[in-house]
């Protein structure tokens, strides 16, 4: 998890409180501990402990891997996967369609439910065909993945920490991704986004950037003056963050694309 140094949204605060208290109460009902759902789900428990005490959410991989885990659906454990089906009223067949088939002779009757049953499968062989198009057009692309931000803190992502990954719909040449928690990177970046990080440390004045700061890691502008260096938040209700002589600051990686789910 990278932070823009701005506070959580209510609903992801809410969100992650719901998921936790789901994992908790399937741990107690099954007599497991943390540590089997870990070693059973391969999640890292660094990762998981983030999810039990509701301080991080989980990507939709590992929300199946807990569910395939304790044989439930992924919606018992999260509730961003319930299906919301509309309430509609009931639809009252058409005057037309019951003329038709009170009036129709036998034959004509006949053909007039064969012509409709061929009408039938001919839209649902078109709604099929497009939807085959669609899929297919859908290629993911895998990637390393860190959500934990003392993680994302040390900057030595491959020699401490155990890597995740994650299946991303399009495809860009980085290192690695990691969420964005918070709103101060608004308007260009947004609390739940998926910034893509090319692993340098030659970045230049108004370069994006995620930096190592204070122990914290943050998704950032770099801004170099002649006064001086300091982090920049896009959204104007936030400060900037002096680097100073005395700051345990080191630059991670330039931020080269993002991915917003829709």
């Amino acid at each position: 998890m990278v932070r823009g140094r701005g506070k959580l949204t209510p609903q992801e605060i809410e969100l992650m409180s719901v998921i936790s208290a789901n994992i908790n109460r399937y741990l107690t009902e099954q007599n497991k501990k943390q540590i089997d759902l870990s070693r059973g789900t391969g999640i890292p428990p660094s990762t998981l402990t983030g999810y039990v005490k509701g301080t991080s959410l989980p990507i939709p991989g590992n929300v199946q891997k807990i569910a395939d885990y304790f044989g439930l659906k992924k919606s018992d454990i999260d509730p961003r996967f319930k299906s919301t089906i509309p309430s509609t009223a009931p639809k009252t067949v058409s005057d037309d369609v019951l003329r038709l088939d009170r009036d129709l002779h036998s034959n004509n009757h006949k053909s007039w439910i064969r012509y409709g049953n061929a009408l039938l499968d001919k839209q649902n062989t078109v709604t099929d065909s497009k939807n085959t198009v669609n899929e297919l057009q859908a290629t993911y692309h895998t990637y390393n993945y860190y959500d934990q931000p003392a993680s994302a803190g040390t900057g030595q992502y491959l020699n401490d920490v155990k890597v995740e990954t994650i299946e991303l719909p399009i495809e860009v040449d980085a290192d690695f991704v990691v969420p964005i928690y918070g709103d101060s990177m608004e308007p260009e970046y947004h609390s739940g986004d998926y910034v893509f990080v090319k692993l340098s440390v030659d970045l230049s004045d108004g370069d994006i950037g995620v930096f190592a700061y204070n122990g914290e890691a943050y998704i950032k502008q770099l801004r170099i003056t002649d006064q001086g260096a300091y982090l920049h938040s896009l959204n104007p209700d936030y400060d900037n963050i002096p680097i100073t002589a005395d700051t345990d600051f080191r630059t991670i990686g330039e931020v080269v694309d993002v991915y917003r789910e829709k």
